[in-house]
Parts: C-alpha cells; sequence; structure tokens
C-alpha cells in the first residue's frame, strides 16, 4: 500500500476547509441526493462525498457504507486530491498503490473506485464526489462526463455554504467564518505552544465619509482598505471584516513584534495610497495588538476583546489629536494611521 501524498498547498486547503464548517455537520438533503442519484446512475452499492481533513477523510453524504470516517493514510480519496482530474481505479488488487489496503482486503472490499475531486470556489481541493464498487469495472467518456457533472453539483452547494462566511462587499471573511477557522488556529498554537498575534483595526471618522460623501464612497473605502490589507499581510493571515468598519487578522506562529513590523508596511502603504489616490478624503485607522500568552489559555474570545480594548484607547487619542488640530478640512487634512510616527524611520 501506498500513502496518499500531502498537498503542497496543504496549510492553505485546510484553512478553506475549516472556514466552510463542514466537517462533522449533521447530514444534510442537498447532498444525500446527489449521492443517491450517483449510486443510481452508475449501479453501485457506494456513493460518498469524501471530505479530506488533516488525518482523516470524513464523509458528508453516504449511501451504502456504514463508517462516517476512515484514516487519511489509507483513504482513495487522498490520492484523489493530489490532481485535478478523476482518478479512476478499474481493479485495486492490481493496483500496487491499494492492492494491500485494508479497504480492499476487507470490509468493503473495494475492486472499483472512481474519484472527481470537489473544490471550493477558491480552487483549494476539498475532497471527492466518488462511487466504489466491489466489483472490478470501468468507466465510459459519457460515465466520466456524468460523475464530473454531479461533482459540479456539490461544489454549487458548497459555494453556497461559503457565501454564509464571506463578507459580500470585500470578499473577506465575515464574523462567523473567521470565528470558526480562528478558533482551530488558535487551539493548534495553544496545543503546540506557539506564538499567535491578533490584530483588531477600526477606520478611523468612517462615519463622516459616509455622512459627507454617501454610503456608496464609504462601501468604496471598505473595499480599498480590505484590498490593502489583502495585499499587506502574509496568505497565511486570516482576515476578515467583523462588520461595520471594523477588521481583525489573526497571525499563528507570530509574536507580536513580528505583527508590529508588518502593521508598519500597512501603514506606510496607507500613507501611499492617501499621497497616491486622490481622494477626497484620507484613510487612517485605530489599533490594538495582543499576543496568546503561552503561560495562560487564552479564548479567541479574550483575544479579540483585549484587542478591540487597545483599539478603543488609540481611537480616543486619535479623536482628541484631532479635535485640538483644528484643521480645516478634518478628512482631507489630518491622518493618523496606525500611530505612523512610532514606525516611520526617523
Amino acid at each position: 500500500m501506498i500513502k496518499p501524498e500531502i498537498p503542497i498547498n496543504e496549510v492553505e486547503r485546510l484553512n478553506t476547509l475549516y472556514s466552510l464548517e463542514l466537517l462533522d455537520s449533521k447530514p444534510e438533503e442537498r447532498f444525500d441526493r446527489i449521492t443517491r442519484l450517483a449510486k443510481r446512475i452508475f449501479q453501485v452499492p457506494i456513493a460518498l462525498v469524501s471530505i479530506v481533513d488533516r488525518d482523516r477523510q470524513w464523509f458528508k453524504s453516504c449511501v451504502g457504507l456504514d463508517a462516517s470516517e476512515t484514516p487519511r493514510e489509507i483513504s482513495f480519496c487522498g490520492h484523489s486530491i493530489l490532481g485535478r482530474d478523476v482518478l479512476v481505479v478499474t481493479n485495486a488488487t492490481e493496483d500496487q498503490r491499494f492492492a494491500d489496503n485494508p479497504l480492499v482486503t476487507g470490509e468493503p472490499h473495494i475492486r472499483f473506485y472512481a474519484g472527481c475531486p470537489i473544490q471550493a470556489p477558491n480552487g483549494h481541493l476539498l475532497g471527492t464526489l466518488c462511487i466504489i464498487d466491489q466489483r472490478p469495472r470501468s468507466l465510459s467518456d459519457n460515465e466520466l462526463e456524468m460523475l464530473c457533472d454531479l461533482a459540479a453539483m456539490v461544489e454549487q452547494e458548497i459555494a453556497a455554504v461559503e457565501l454564509a462566511t464571506i463578507d459580500d462587499l470585500t470578499q473577506l471573511a465575515n464574523r462567523r467564518g473567521f470565528m470558526f477557522l480562528a478558533e482551530q488556529s488558535l487551539k493548534f498554537c495553544s496545543r503546540e505552544k506557539i506564538p499567535a498575534s491578533l490584530i483588531y483595526l477600526d477606520l478611523n471618522r468612517f462615519k463622516q465619509i459616509n455622512d459627507q460623501f454617501g454610503h456608496a464612497e464609504g462601501d468604496r473605502a471598505l473595499v480599498i482598505f480590505a484590498n490593502l490589507l489583502r495585499e499587506t499581510f502574509r496568505a497565511s493571515d486570516l482576515l476578515a471584516r467583523l462588520g461595520g468598519d471594523e477588521f481583525v487578522v489573526f497571525m499563528a506562529k507570530t509574536a507580536k513584534q513580528t505583527s508590529e513590523e508588518i502593521l508598519k508596511r500597512v501603514s506606510i502603504a496607507v500613507l501611499e495610497l492617501n499621497a497616491k489616490a486622490r481622494l477626497a478624503y484620507e484613510l487612517s485607522f485605530s489599533y490594538g495588538i495582543v499576543e496568546n500568552l503561552l503561560t495562560q489559555s487564552s479564548t479567541l474570545e479574550d483575544l479579540i476583546a483585549n484587542s478591540d480594548a487597545l483599539m478603543y484607547q488609540q481611537k480616543q487619542e486619535f479623536r482628541l489629536a484631532l479635535n485640538s488640530a483644528q484643521p480645516r478640512n478634518m478628512l482631507h487634512s489630518m491622518t493618523f494611521p496606525c500611530a505612523v510616527p512610532q514606525f516611520l524611520p526617523s
């Protein structure tokens, strides 16, 4: 038996998977009707929507099999997600990858397997729609096409799930998506005794942008700021819009000092944006940064509350400075992005 390899984008793939909250969820008719249809079309005893987790494959929908999951190291689907084409095994007993696999030598005595990878809207492969038989067989070109069509139906249902975890305006994670994914990451960091940081950000004077220039321009400012965050932070950082003009970033395996250095780049990017974009106002933000303490057990709610409190303190200081300055056009002439004086080089 040959164990399936780990995809090179495994961390990002798992982040996407966890954000969808599919794992260990209750059975749903919208997935079950697809596996029932696959079973009937291909006249096989087993059809599955299999989701490949870190160390297991878990069945979101399953007909013809009593198990709800199996170890990833013996899974056929673990091999299937290594590519984007349908994986067809016509006779597992003659395939060196599977000949002595426990799922072949024992129950359910797999001989034929065909798995079409299913992907999230961002392209990461989550698992497969697969059909299994206890006798060797093959698929015609038309049958392969039908299997892919059914897998596309699964992807549409998963996309509907993702819509519930993505902010429509900015395309960052929303509160629901962030809370689930960041919670999983924080648990991992706490268990492995590695640092993690959380940054809470809030746009300054956002209400004035809405009042003076309209809500459409306010939405544009949010999108501009979200894109700036996406471009400046690392691909592995979890970015979200919690609501209104509030944003949050969870940075696993990152001490506070490192997160401050990255936030320095955000501050500089804001200054450059204000200089080049020629908006009728200048973007600025207040922030709070906290780090999980490895000697204590910090919950995600604790980190959010503490960073929010620090952000609010900085926002109050911004307002005091803004009021004392009394500029001719406060929206345009006063900018305090992220306490820039302490970050910019002297």
